[in-house]
């Protein structure tokens, strides 16, 4: 049976499988953070939406690509990215308090373009900067 776990076929699978329920519950939390309804206002062609929860979603692929590379077992991969979200959850956080003049979720609702790439590209950013002391 050991051989079978060992098989790089099956722990891709694995790492794959772990990785996207990872990822499908840490959306579903950046959901709750977040003004806005995502999946709806993507819908609805809102682009500044669409970009941040693009870089969200970029972000935490990044975070959990280090953990695979840096840690031997699965329950270490996934304790590290989750530990790489949560970091990922308090620099949106550090993003919405570093701009008192507006309300970072409310821009991004209206649609404000240059907001949403904003919020990629800090969730891209950090993610790197995550990753990297992973």
């Amino acid at each position: 049976m050991k051989a079978f776990w060992e098989n790089p076929y099956v722990e891709t699978a694995a790492y794959y499988s772990v990785v996207v329920l990872c990822m499908v519950v840490f959306l579903v939390i950046f959901e709750i953070v977040t003004k806005y309804r995502n999946w709806e206002e993507i819908q609805k062609g809102n682009v500044a939406v669409a970009m941040a929860t693009g870089g969200k979603i970029f972000g935490l692929g990044n975070i959990f690509r280090y953990s695979i590379e840096q840690h031997d077992s699965l329950f270490e991969m996934i304790g590290w990215g989750l530990f790489g979200f949560v970091l990922l959850l308090i620099s949106y956080f550090i993003f919405e308090f570093l701009t008192p003049k507006f309300r970072i979720d409310d821009e991004i609702e209206k649609d404000n373009r240059a907001v949403g790439f904003i919020a990629l590209v800090i969730s891209v950013g950090m993610s790197y900067v995550i990753g990297a002391g992973i």
